[in-house]
């Protein structure tokens, strides 16, 4: 073997829990593990990531990784952590969704790789498929008794007097299903052990349960902690949602900020979790972080190592790039590289104003753009001030009372940045 998975694990701040006998049946061989991801967007969050980077780990330890989508249970909605149902999808949606996550699955695991541990993705809808209601309750259901399935806590918090909705037969059943993709892993797959959040924990041993009493055989749990963040506000959120891996849902500047953003205290947990890094490297940044923490050494880190993960470098030195508009020294070039995206993400929430492609295919002087065209100040007078005192730029750059804007000042053919000073920013938006 390569390496102790465990062991890895449990220096990464990765290891929640593990059944006993877990780290010495890893250790006997290559074993098979999986983990399953709900397929309920087209894409990943980052709230997947910490499960997905235990299968990369595991691949790395020389043992074979099966990434289970559930098309089945995410026609049913998992009850652990929720206080409502979801919706249900359709099969084509599915299928979709399932395509995109192999997609992003494979910057992390090795899905065509020769040898005997690459990456599996399976898809429980189907073997669910074909297995009908009755067949399901008296193969399956007749082996775990209500009382078992009641001890659970994903189901006694639903079932709890401060629960606002009650709990449906449907996602009562839902640790049922999930057993049973154990089950059905081990007798089809050899699959041994199945790993996911600490909040999976009841629905894995009941597959372990299954696999005693159906199999007869031994199978294995391992959960990761929660991840949290120090001020206690949700991982993986940000005031417009989740923090998703699709650069269409979530650029790649927002993702880098994300990452950059986060306290030091995070950002010491954060690195040994979604990097790969070594625990030397680690250890070396964290001690240059805390000489000097006001350079975020961490944070720079980290962000930039997630972001080549899951984009690309060229993403990462574009997001950079980005970063840099508002706090460094940049110039109109940087501002026209920008996409139209990034560009509207840099600037979120600096005010806009629409101006007609004909204001500036003549050229539009300054004195109008910032006040009666723009609206940016509030009068000729203020504009002209302004303008004298030298605090007026466009896309950047300095300009006087003389200046005139036009089509070769457009950024994405569409933009122009007007700033007074460091700090106030303002479109124009031709249209």
């Amino acid at each position: 073997m390569k390496m102790n998975f465990v062991e890895e694990l449990t220096w990464r701040g990765m290891l929640h829990d593990a059944m006993p006998g877990t780290e010495e049946h890893l250790m006997s061989g290559m074993q098979s593990a999986y983990v399953g991801i709900d397929p309920t967007a087209d894409s990943l969050h980052i709230g997947h990531l910490v499960s997905v980077m235990m299968l990369r780990h595991f691949q790395l330890a020389g043992h074979k990784p099966y990434a289970l989508v559930g098309g089945a249970t995410g026609m049913i909605g998992d009850p652990s952590g929720k206080s409502a149902e979801r919706n249900l999808l359709d099969e084509k949606t599915l299928r979709h969704n399932q395509e995109a996550i192999k997609s992003q699955l494979s910057r992390f695991l090795d899905f065509e790789s020769n040898e005997a541990n690459a990456a599996v993705l399976v898809n429980n809808y189907d073997w669910m498929k074909e297995f009908s209601f009755l067949e399901f309750i008296r193969d399956v259901g007749k082996h775990i008794t209500v009382n078992y399935m009641m001890a659970k806590d994903s189901v006694k918090k639903r079932l709890s007097s401060e629960a606002k909705e009650g709990m449906s037969f449907t996602e009562f059943t839902y640790q049922l299903v999930q057993g049973y993709d154990f089950l059905h892993l081990y007798k089809e797959k050899n699959c041994t052990l199945q790993m996911g959040g600490s909040d999976q924990w009841g629905n894995i041993t009941t597959g372990t349960e299954l696999i005693r009493r159906i199999g007869g055989g031994k199978g294995y749990a391992l959960t990761c902690p929660l991840i949290t963040k120090a001020d206690g506000t949700k991982f993986g959120k940000t005031e417009g949602g989740n923090v998703w891996l699709d650069a269409n849902r979530t650029s790649p500047y927002k993702f880098y900020q994300y990452w950059l953003n986060t306290s030091d205290e995070d950002a010491e947990k954060y690195i040994k979790i979604f990097t790969f890094l070594t625990k030397d490297a680690i250890e070396a940044l964290v001690k240059e972080h805390n000489e000097a923490p006001h350079l975020r050494v961490l944070q720079k880190r980290l962000a930039e190592e997630i972001t080549t993960m899951v984009h690309s470098k060229e993403d990462l030195d574009n997001a950079i790039k980005a970063s840099n508009i508002l706090f460094g020294k940049s110039t109109s070039e940087d501002l026209k590289a920008l996409n139209e995206q990034t560009f509207l993400d840099v600037f979120d929430g600096v005010p806009q104003t629409e101006i007609s492609k004909s204001d500036i295919e003549n050229g539009l002087g300054m004195i109008a753009a910032l006040a009666e065209k723009g609206g940016f100040l509030k009068s000729n007078g203020e504009a002209r001030r302004a303008l004298k005192e030298n605090s007026i730029s466009v896309n950047k750059e300095k300009v006087k009372e003389d200046y005139s804007i036009t089509a070769a000042d457009l950024i994405n053919n569409k933009f122009v940045l007007l700033q007074r000073g460091k700090k106030n920013y303002f479109i124009l938006r031709v249209v």
